[in-house]
């Protein structure tokens, strides 16, 4: 089953709005950290490092939200619901540079936002959330 974005809210997850990506720990825990995000037009991409919480996380139990709030009104919101069915490097270092331009203006993530030894020292990686529950909130 599969759940679409309405064109209606579709701005909220293209950006640039930071979200809210929610994984479930080992424990059953919710984890939520603050991210960047945009779409494929099927998936939410996710773009994070190996070895990360939301990797391990995800690896373990692929479902996931991801929740965004408009910043100009707080009574506009998406909620995504869905399982990660990918998590790829190909093409993530080109996606971290794509959303860093998109939220910050940076022309590459690394050496224009982040240090540009970092690039040596992670890995990055997509995680492509197919959207199954959408629920969409004020117009």
């Amino acid at each position: 089953m599969s759940a679409q974005i309405p064109n209606s809210h579709r701005d909220l997850i293209d950006g640039p709005v930071y979200v809210t990506f929610t994984t479930v720990m080992p424990d059953g825990q919710p984890q939520s950290t603050i991210t960047w995000c945009n779409s494929d037009g099927d998936h939410i991409l996710i773009n994070t490092t190996r070895g990360r919480q939301k990797e391990k996380n995800l690896l373990n139990h692929p479902k996931a939200t991801v929740f965004a709030v408009d910043p100009n009104n707080p009574f506009r919101a998406l909620e995504v619901r869905g399982t990660v069915v990918e998590m790829t490097e190909a093409g993530a270092v080109e996606h971290i540079s794509e959303l860093a331009r998109l939220y910050v203006g940076a022309a590459n993530y690394y050496g224009d936002f982040a240090p540009a030894e970092r690039a040596a020292e992670e890995t990055r990686i997509i995680c492509k959330l197919k959207p199954t529950k959408v629920n969409v909130i004020g117009e």
